[in-house]
């Protein structure tokens, strides 16, 4: 009878605890919380960020990124967190606080925080990070870059449609080969259909700089300029500022493109001719889910340019013509068919 009892009684405790191991399991899957690539939790995951020096609210390319963040956050309940640099000092320090604290994924966003990247990477080769807008040859770093000219010579062809005084201007943060894209395709666009037009490029040593984006704006539109791209980030806000400002009064009217994102959203239609979008929120959303679903790949390059639709412009079309649009679509066509290879530099 002791013994029957005893076996009795391990038997339940052993189907008890099968039972318990299944109602978990089952309970998970149906929350959708975890994954085939890792069978962890989706909330157990961590993503940080590390803005450059033009800051999370830049209304630019790093509050796109930071969006993506946010949006992953609500989907799946993953951590999300940035880390804001003042300085270019500020990149190695904040990118090493995201690995030490075992982040899955540390995204520097822009090309000045390449060589940081490539030194923490070096020095932890467990932790994956992801670049936005340069190449980090290393095996644990995802690197996203764009083919901005190619979106730069669309909104090009609407200037160039555009302008009433045939002199356009474009604004550049930092001489750097991502931003000298941009510079290069905005012109080659211009020229494509109306070689008239003068193309007057200026840079303002920063991308923090908003005050100096208003200056710089306020002289090219004295000058008779009357659009104005810049690809700046917080700096192309004092742009926007001073042709709001110079509308207002009345007098000639003048126009902003805006970059990355649609800007007419921020600064209205008012003063926004379009937008050259650059879509880093998809990218940042695509590779940090990689690391969910255990795709990640370090080591890799990625380049989205017209035809991946990375780049384009804004849906927002208030101020473009319908025949200006055709022209526009013509000419993307003729890129991505690689009749038309747009020029880098």
């Amino acid at each position: 009878m002791k013994k029957g009892l005893k076996l009795s009684l391990a038997m339940l405790l052993s189907l008890t605890v099968v039972l318990t191991g299944c109602g978990n399991n089952n309970n998970n899957a149906a929350k959708g919380e975890t994954n085939a690539g890792t069978n962890a939790p989706k909330s157990d995951f961590k993503f940080g960020m590390v803005t450059d020096i033009g800051g999370v609210n830049d209304k630019s390319f790093n509050q796109s990124a930071w969006e993506a963040l946010q949006a992953l956050e609500k989907e799946t309940g993953s951590g999300v967190k940035y880390l804001q640099s003042k300085s270019n000092a500020d990149y190695e320090p904040n990118l090493n606080s995201f690995v030490k604290d075992g982040y899955n994924l540390t995204w520097g966003i822009g090309f000045d925080l390449g060589d940081a990247i490539k030194k923490v990477a070096t020095e932890n080769p467990n932790a994956n990070l992801a670049i936005i807008d340069s190449v980090v040859e290393a095996p644990n770093v995802a690197s996203v870059t764009f083919s901005e000219n190619e979106g730069s010579f669309l909104v090009g062809v609407v200037a160039g449609l555009t302008t009433k005084t045939n002199k356009v201007a474009f604004i550049g943060g930092l001489e750097s080969p991502v931003i000298k894209r941009f510079e290069a395709g905005f012109k080659a666009g211009v020229a494509a259909v109306n070689p008239s037009a003068k193309v007057t490029p200026t840079y303002a040593g920063g991308y923090d700089k908003p005050d100096v984006g208003k200056s710089l704006a306020a002289t090219l539109y004295n000058d008779g300029n009357d659009i104005i791209f810049p690809a700046a980030g917080q700096t192309g806000n004092g742009v926007f500022n001073e042709a709001k400002a110079r509308n207002k009064a009345g007098g000639t009217k003048v126009w902003v493109i805006g970059v990355d994102k649609d800007q007419s959203i921020e600064f209205g239609t008012d003063v926004t001719l379009t937008s050259m979008i650059k879509r880093v929120d998809e990218a940042v959303l695509k590779v940090s889910k990689e690391v969910i679903d255990g795709t990640f790949k370090g080591g890799t390059t990625t380049v989205l340019g017209l035809k991946d639709n990375g780049v384009g412009i804004s849906d927002t079309k208030d101020n473009v013509s319908e025949e200006i649009l055709a022209k526009v679509e013509e000419y993307k066509k003729q890129i991505i068919d690689g009749t038309i290879t747009v020029p880098s530099e």
